[in-house]
């Protein structure tokens, strides 16, 4: 009898261990719903936003259940001497997580986790607060001294609200903004990533060094943003791997071509020349591809160059369409405008079945050829 007495004994302590380690899903108790809402910023930070969500079930929501600005909550570290704001949510922490060093308001915060409180105002900003603490229960250990950041916002008026919700009202390339909204109340936060180019720089390295790096298109479209934020060191290392990296390099015109824009927004003209004057000799270097480098020249005021590579075009391509209109370019563009209007007329009359918009072009450009005006 004793032995049982004993093995029951046990069997109940073993018990009372596993629950107090782990809990059931039963449905939750109380009103307040724990809710999760997750956004990204300009394609690669992300913003996740934990909170418990309360319902106004009629009341006062603020002057009311929130009272403004900090109190005394009688409980934990919270004093008279060091009031507390709200949890801005109910239960524990809302937290915030930044994947990225971000502007909140226009004042950086570094990339982590915090604790998310508010101070409502009946008049003026609210003081809106993000906290190195970010595991606690409300706001009952809220220490100012663990401040990673405080700023001002403006509330405003909403249409009635049962539910404390964080929406994402308004979402731009590099910003996003998050507004906190219950009762009639709405209160927007704007959150920008801090340095937008760096962290797709980063995310672009991080990503051609894992599978999406064995594709020359990816090199390609990462050569071309980096080449378009002024990264050039990095637009021709991974335009030049596209090329001629080990297994997935290919020069084709897609990847020459590339690589000489780089060059060229890089500054290296010269070297980009003598690459593009390989390109254009490639067996899918089209006649519309070489006509639209041509123009590119023109626009770089590199006319001379511009015409070359119009003379070879309708020479390789024996005057198909649109090489007769890059020589009136090539030609307009050095200022021979008798020779211009003899191409510009060839290329009139054989303008492609179907095509409704460059016969009108053509004409008024034949009007200003006439009348010494150049077409580009």
């Amino acid at each position: 009898m004793n032995n049982n007495k004993r093995f029951f004994g046990m069997l109940m302590l073993s018990m009372v261990s596993l629950w107090g380690l782990a809990q059931v899903s039963t449905p939750p108790g109380g009103g307040s719903q724990r809710s999760f809402v997750k956004q990204h910023i300009g394609g690669v930070g992300k913003v996740a936003i934990e909170y418990s969500s309360p319902g106004a079930r009629g009341r006062t929501i603020y002057g009311g259940v929130v009272p403004y600005g900090f109190n005394n909550l009688g409980f934990g570290l919270s004093t008279a001497e060091n009031p507390s704001p709200w949890r801005a949510g109910a239960d524990q922490n809302t937290t915030f997580h930044f994947s990225h060093d971000v502007k909140i308001e226009g004042k950086e915060l570094a990339a982590g986790k915090y604790g998310f409180f508010v101070a409502p105002a009946e008049e003026g900003p609210w003081t809106v607060i993000f906290s190195k603490d970010n595991n606690h229960w409300g706001s009952f250990f809220y220490k100012p001294e663990n401040d990673a950041l405080r700023v001002e916002v403006e509330a405003e008026d909403t249409e009635a609200r049962e539910w404390l919700t964080y929406d994402f009202i308004d979402r731009q390339n590099t910003s996003a903004t998050v507004a906190l909204i219950w009762g009639d109340k709405k209160l927007p936060i704007k959150i920008e990533l801090a340095d937008p180019v760096g962290a797709h720089m980063e995310a672009l390295t991080a990503e051609l060094n894992n599978q999406p790096g064995f594709t020359f298109q990816n090199l390609l479209a990462a050569a071309r943003y980096a080449s378009g934020v002024g990264e050039h060191d990095k637009a021709i290392e991974w335009a030049e791997a596209a090329i001629n990296a080990p297994f997935i390099g290919q020069k084709n015109w897609a990847t020459m071509s590339t690589k000489g824009a780089v060059l060229t927004a890089a500054g290296k003209t010269e070297e980009a020349s003598t690459l593009m004057d390989e390109a254009v000799k490639l067996p899918d270097a089209t006649a519309g591809a070489i006509h639209q480098y041509g123009r590119q020249l023109i626009g770089a005021g590199q006319k001379e160059k511009a015409l070359e590579i119009f003379k070879y075009n309708h020479k390789q391509n024996n005057g198909a369409w649109p090489t007769n209109y890059g020589l009136a370019r090539g030609y307009s563009a050095v200022g021979d405008y008798k020779q211009a209007l003899k191409y510009l007329q060839l290329a009139k009359e054989n303008i492609p079945a179907g095509d409704t918009v460059n016969g009108p072009i053509i004409d008024q450009n034949i009007e200003k050829l006439k009348n010494g005006e150049d077409i580009n």
